[in-house]
């Protein structure tokens, strides 16, 4: 058996080991908020990733913490200001004040939805029915008044769903995929925490789509989520609408913030059906 020679100093660095970890815990509680509840593989907490329910003031608030597998939900929420009262002003961005999505936490069914508040603040998301497992619900939205007028934010909560869950892998990075007999392919190769173009074409039994028709101010509707942590992220259209013959080929800004694979869902309309494609996007 060995015996350190200096006692003292092995005392003293055990100690300041001991200090060390317990910042480390004060500071990772001090940092999360009461929902930032842990899902598997979505520990990691950010407020510009949309990872938090808490930003500058604005905080997400539902009591909603499971809903009923299997059923249609209404999953009801409300964001307070900094001055802790409910707010009710909301600027429109892409038609909409208030852009909700549901996602597993293995990004699997992909739920977006524009959801109607009530005069007291309250938003009522109407759900498709969840499968089991761990969700996180995002609210993105723009205050028209207030510290956080002109502002961007999207805050997160999560949400389980009781029963036995089978966690779905993640396709394969790719750069084309097939929804209801159309083509979608998305060339670009964006770096982490870089703006970077990206294109996405359309086609159907061989041929450019021309008659994409219009969805919230814009032909195609593109967000993404980071795996591992469900981190969020909107690309923002930079393609023209002009009437309904958009197509084939449609711009978006691309910033993803983390390298890894990111889970693409891209959502545009064709004769008043809305299509939604899934894609791996990886980022170097």
């Amino acid at each position: 058996m060995f015996f350190s020679s200096r006692p003292t100093t092995h005392r003293r660095a055990l100690a300041a080991a001991g200090t060390a970890v317990a910042l480390a815990l004060t500071a990772v509680a001090c940092g999360s908020s009461d929902d930032s509840a842990s899902m598997p593989g979505m520990e990691h907490m950010a407020t510009d990733k949309g990872l938090s329910d808490a930003q500058d003031g604005y905080r997400l608030t539902s009591s909603q913490r499971s809903l009923v597998a299997g059923e249609q939900a209404d999953y009801r929420f409300t964001v307070t200001g900094p001055d802790g009262k409910p707010v009710t002003g909301f600027a429109v961005d892409q038609t909409k004040r208030m852009h909700f999505y549901a996602i597993r936490s293995d990004l699997t069914g992909f739920q977006h939805i524009h959801p109607a508040m009530a005069a007291d603040g309250t938003w009522s998301a109407d759900l498709a029915a969840l499968t089991p497992g761990e969700w996180r619900m995002f609210a993105s939205f723009t205050p028209n008044s207030g510290a956080g007028k002109g502002k961007d934010f999207v805050l997160s909560r999560s949400v389980t769903a009781p029963g036995r869950a089978t966690r779905t892998p993640l396709p394969a990075a790719a750069g084309s995929t097939r929804v209801d007999g159309y083509t979608v392919t998305v060339k670009g190769e964006p770096m982490a925490g870089m703006a970077h173009p990206l294109t996405v074409s359309v086609a159907k039994d061989g041929e450019p789509v021309t008659d994409l028709q219009p969805y919230l101010d814009t032909y195609a509707h593109l967000t993404a989520f980071h795996e591992g942590d469900a981190a969020f992220a909107h690309l923002h259209p930079t393609t023209k609408v002009n009437g309904n013959h958009g197509g084939p080929d449609l711009s978006f800004h691309a910033e993803l913030p983390t390298a890894g694979n990111w889970r693409l869902f891209l959502q545009f309309r064709t004769g008043g059906t809305l299509h939604t494609a899934a894609l791996t996007l990886r980022v170097g």
